[in-house]
């Protein structure tokens, strides 16, 4: 064989080669079918809290991307105190540059909207942008994963410790699949207007428009609206789901799925036996959202360390350490020297008046108003359960006076009567008839649809009104309801039939409005 022909067999061999090469590249750049990783899987009544079923639940497993879940959540709260906005400009840090796929495609020194951040996390599972979110507010992985680590105590995830915002495994980084589930229900209660974002199919993330990774499971359960898939290698193919139908939701979470097909079908198995299960009608009590005080953080930063010294092995027990905030000792102010007798005896005297005066005022405010007279009756509206039917009444006896008449119906708002206009119509004549100025009637519906949390009554009760000005043609025999609940103002309709209720919320949904029902 000659030289030439030695020269092409070599090169042939090499294209083999390199053809070899890039189809390992290729098989492995995306998940792959998973076999060794545990499951588990939880399912829950999103209203009640109720355990519907449960296997291998309080494993602490590795949650991949199901980590995103509580970035975001604290990224909400941060939102909701105002500390930032969703316009707040967010420069990247080259750790979060750095970080493997899936990425929405960031560079280190980048300044962008947290919204695309938020929407990139969200939807897209992106690592890098998930992790701009971190640093931007704790500054390093390690001080973000120990906040989150906190606020999953605060939350009753008592299996869940993180050491990243993005869930890429890392040494003590775990979570169960219960912990996943009450952090899936607590998104959708407590921060309703953002939860929508995990049902969109795909958004703008500002750089570069992205596809929702749990896009098929959403188009193929009837009722689906959320929340987060997961993926790596130690992890498996993992999911956190939420569904609604006739009122009632149920939340679900799958650890360590071999493929996406087979995850989706267990997650659909699991999701239809909680439909099964979970009792129909009836109310159900939202989960308390975690408020913080400073010292109760200072403490929670101090267990958090401790725990780190334990899992890393720092040598033995470790120490809490909790700040006693209390005041130890009171001592006793010295007495105030006496100069002059006259002096004090003046002093004494405007105290014994202003005394007299506070008695005064407080008596006339704590007294009966006069019987027949308008504040009389306002107060006599105020301590029925529901608001009144106001009518105005012109006697026979007198025609020139005027009567209100009160007979309860169900209300229009909360607010006091005076917020209504009231109208006395001139009398020309006597007359017994009646004239109803304000009717309002529930006709015994017992559903309502919420809109989401707002900072203040207000906000709340300008959304309604918004919302029922587009929407009349569903809304319109609907009693609107500020409700305060969680360190917010929950914006309620109410006095629906479960029909109503539901196809409100369907017409909502689709132009972009977070909406829930709410059964009796």
């Amino acid at each position: 064989m000659g030289k030439s022909a030695l020269c092409q067999l070599g090169q042939y061999f090499r294209h083999i080669l390199v053809l070899a090469a890039l189809s390992v590249v290729a098989a492995c750049s995306g998940p792959q079918e998973s076999k060794a990783a545990p499951y588990a899987a939880f399912v829950m009544d999103a209203r009640t809290g109720e355990t519907l079923y449960s296997e291998n639940a309080d494993t602490r497993l590795h949650p991949a991307s199901l980590t995103k879940m509580m970035t975001l959540y604290i990224t909400f709260s941060e939102i909701e105190a105002g500390n930032v906005s969703l316009d707040t400009m967010i420069t990247v840090s080259k750790t979060a540059a750095a970080q493997p796929p899936s990425r929405l495609g960031l560079k280190a020194g980048q300044k962008i909207q947290l919204r695309y951040l938020i929407r990139a996390a969200a939807v897209k599972s992106a690592n890098d942008a998930a992790a701009a979110i971190g640093d931007y507010f704790e500054g390093t992985p390690e001080k973000w994963g120990a906040r989150m680590t906190r606020t999953a105590k605060q939350l009753g995830m008592n299996n869940s410790t993180f050491k990243n915002a993005n869930g890429l495994t890392a040494k003590g980084h775990l979570s169960t699949a219960h912990d996943m589930t009450i952090m899936g229900r607590h998104l959708f209660y407590d921060y309703p207007q953002y939860y929508n974002i995990f049902s969109r199919r795909s958004t703008d993330a500002g750089i570069a428009t992205v596809a929702n990774t749990n896009r098929k499971f959403l188009d193929s359960y009837k009722g689906a609206d959320g929340i987060k898939t997961g993926y790596t290698g130690p992890a498996g193919f993992n999911l956190t789901a939420s569904a609604e139908r006739d009122g009632v939701r149920i939340i679900a979470t799958v650890f360590g799925g071999t493929s996406t097909p087979m995850r989706n079908a267990k997650m659909t198995e699991l999701l239809d036996l909680g439909f099964r299960k979970a009792k129909k009608g009836g109310a159900g009590a939202a989960p308390v959202m975690p408020t913080y005080s400073a010292d109760q953080e200072l403490v929670a930063q101090a267990d958090t360390a401790d725990t780190d010294m334990e899992e890393e092995g720092g040598g033995g027990p470790a120490k809490t350490i909790r700040l006693v905030m209390a005041v130890s000792s009171s001592p006793r102010p010295n007495a105030r020297p006496v100069h002059d007798p006259v002096a004090v005896a003046a002093v004494e005297q405007a105290g014994n008046a202003m005394a007299d005066g506070i008695a005064g005022a407080l008596a006339e405010a704590t007294a009966e108003p006069a019987p027949d007279s308008l504040e009389a009756q306002a107060v006599e509206l105020a301590a029925v359960e529901a608001p009144a039917e106001l009518t105005i009444k012109a006697t026979a006896a007198n025609p020139q006076a005027v009567q209100l008449v009160a007979a309860p119906v169900k209300p229009k708002h909360k607010a006091p009567i005076y917020d209504e206009a009231v109208v006395v119509a001139e009398v020309e004549e006597p007359a017994t008839e009646e004239v109803v100025t304000n009717v309002s009637t529930s006709g015994g519906k017992g559903y309502g649809i919420n809109i989401g949390r707002f900072n203040s009554y207000g906000e709340a009760d300008r959304v309604l009104m918004k919302t029922l000005l587009s929407e009349n043609a569903t809304l319109g025999d609907a009693l609107r309801k500020v409700v305060q609940k969680g360190g917010g103002f929950d914006a309620n309709f109410l006095g629906l039939s479960q029909k109503e209720a539901d196809l409100a919320c369907r017409r909502l949904q689709a132009r972009g409005v977070t909406c829930f029902t709410m059964g009796s």
